[in-house]
């Protein structure tokens, strides 16, 4: 299966399309995604699709289960998420060992979330406290094309601010790093500093890739920028409040939205767009539609 770090490298100039979802939780949602979301999405030629590994690493048996089905019944080159939350370095190199041995070869390196309920990230005995330890134990073993993650507006933990947030992924691109995947944002403005600075500032030469999301409804979104520190411009809260629960008016927005946003950050170069989809298809098709990059349709 392909490297992620080659298929950036093989497009300059052309942006690579990428999909994010998360892990089922139940056996109707994965029946759901198997047989619908993803068939509709694969249609579109998406370069590869990433899965995300659950809050304090809750799915990670399962996470390898569907990147595997994803390359195995589509042909698509998938990510596996892994962070570094309750897991010694002997349980995360067996898993890394486990991915090697299903044809998984790209891996997403994070810290990760606590469990949910804590709030406070905790190293395990024998464990990785930092995203870096995971992406050169990652590099050590071989074979793996890896991702990190950047944050647009810095991390929201990072209380000496985003530009030392940005230097520590400096670190982690050092530690042997392919390609940055950001955290969502709605001002384009934050990307294109972190951007700037981490290019021209600090030499950075890997792929910067945008993380994008459609807004579906006025509470779901307020609960994700409070989990990530992203900050929602006042013109678009008051867009929201105008909106307030009718959430159909609010899909349709964000669709509107995530579509003079891409098309803007694609002016501006970016090497791909990826998009961190909730497992639907529908708002990320229209989007792709709109800027003209739905492949196969």
């Amino acid at each position: 299966m392909q490297l992620i770090r080659d298929l950036y490298a093989a497009a300059p100039g052309r942006p690579l399309i990428s999909f994010e979802f998360f892990t089922p939780k139940t056996a109707e949602g994965e029946r759901a995604f198997f047989e619908k979301t993803l068939p509709a999405l694969a249609r579109l030629r998406p370069g590869y699709c990433s899965v995300t590994y659950g809050a304090g690493g809750s799915t990670r048996e399962k996470t390898l289960d569907v990147v595997q089905r994803i390359q195995d019944e589509h042909g698509i080159p998938a990510m596996a998420h892994l962070t570094c939350v309750g897991s010694t370095r002997t349980q995360i190199q067996a898993l890394l060992e486990d991915a090697r041995r299903r044809g998984i070869r790209n891996i997403l390196a994070l810290r990760g979330d606590p469990p949910a309920g804590t709030g406070v990230f905790e190293q395990v005995d024998g464990g990785f406290r930092y995203a870096h330890e995971l992406v050169t134990l990652t590099r050590h073993l071989g074979g793996f094309s890896i991702g990190v993650a950047g944050f647009p507006e810095g991390h929201l933990e990072c209380r000496e601010g985003k530009f030392v947030d940005w230097q520590r992924l400096r670190a982690k691109i050092d530690c042997g790093a392919d390609f940055v995947l950001t955290q969502l944002f709605f001002d384009n403005a934050f990307f294109y500093e972190m951007r700037e600075y981490l290019t021209r500032c600090l030499g950075v030469r890997v792929p910067i890739v945008p993380g994008m999301i459609a807004i579906q409804s006025v509470g779901q979104i307020r609960k994700f920028v409070a989990l990530c520190g992203a900050t929602i411009p006042a013109a678009l809260a008051s867009r929201l409040d105008a909106l307030g629960d009718d959430d159909a008016a609010t899909a349709e927005f964000g669709i509107e939205f995530a579509t003079a946003q891409c098309a803007d950050l694609l002016r501006q170069g970016v090497p791909g767009l990826h998009f961190y989809t909730l497992n639907k298809a529908g708002p990320v098709t229209r989007i792709l539609e709109n800027l003209g990059l739905a492949a196969g349709r």
